[in-house]
């Protein structure tokens, strides 16, 4: 049998899809904006599309995706037959070999091991354009957990080490959120290219 490279959560993709709630959409709405007009966005651990993708196509995006479970993938294509979308880890990604204008990752980062966030995070840097941002969620709190709907472990690394690690990826954050879910949302940008205009 081949390993399951969605970390358990094409097991329970049905359940998933049922219980995800809109939290987040509503941040990525007002966050989008800040981005060039028709911005190109790489949603990471994009699931079915509902919120994120979904929130961000309302925006005018022009929206990738990528995630590692045939059955969300399928429903996303279901869902959203104009979008490219890639059935892949996002650790393993080559994001459609292109730049973005910004890249959001939500609930996805703090899934991998500690080493794997970090490389991702250096592999967004560098997928964004000049001036590019890249927003995620994760834990302020250094902490382990098991996830409730996948039982495998998850590691939020601090706020201190995400700094640490965007800011050695050439990042810096330029904005913190919290959506109605009580998540925590970074959002970071290269730290030595000018700032996009707010359409």
């Amino acid at each position: 049998m081949p390993p399951d490279r969605s970390n358990g959560w094409n097991a329970i993709a049905q359940r998933f899809m049922a219980e995800r709630s809109s939290a987040g959409a509503a941040t990525v709405r007002a966050w989008c904006r800040v981005l060039p007009e028709g911005a190109s966005v790489l949603d990471l651990g994009c699931g079915s599309g509902v919120p994120i993708s979904e929130a961000l196509l309302g925006e005018g995006c022009d929206v990738f995706g990528v995630d590692a479970s045939p059955i969300l993938v399928a429903a996303f294509r279901r869902r959203f037959p104009q979008v490219q979308v890639a059935c892949e880890p996002a650790e393993e990604s080559r994001f459609f070999d292109r730049a973005y204008d910004g890249v959001v990752a939500v609930g996805l980062l703090f899934l991998l091991a500690p080493d794997v966030q970090r490389s991702l995070i250096h592999r967004v840097s560098a997928a964004l354009k000049s001036g590019g941002r890249f927003l995620f969620t994760a834990p302020l709190q250094s902490a382990t957990w098991k996830d409730t709907l996948t039982g495998r472990e998850s590691v939020s690394l601090g706020d201190e080490a995400y700094r640490h690690a965007l800011d050695e990826a050439g990042l810096r954050v330029v904005g913190e959120y919290v959506d109605e879910g009580g998540n925590h949302f970074y959002d970071a940008a290269g730290k030595y290219a000018s700032s996009i205009a707010a359409r």
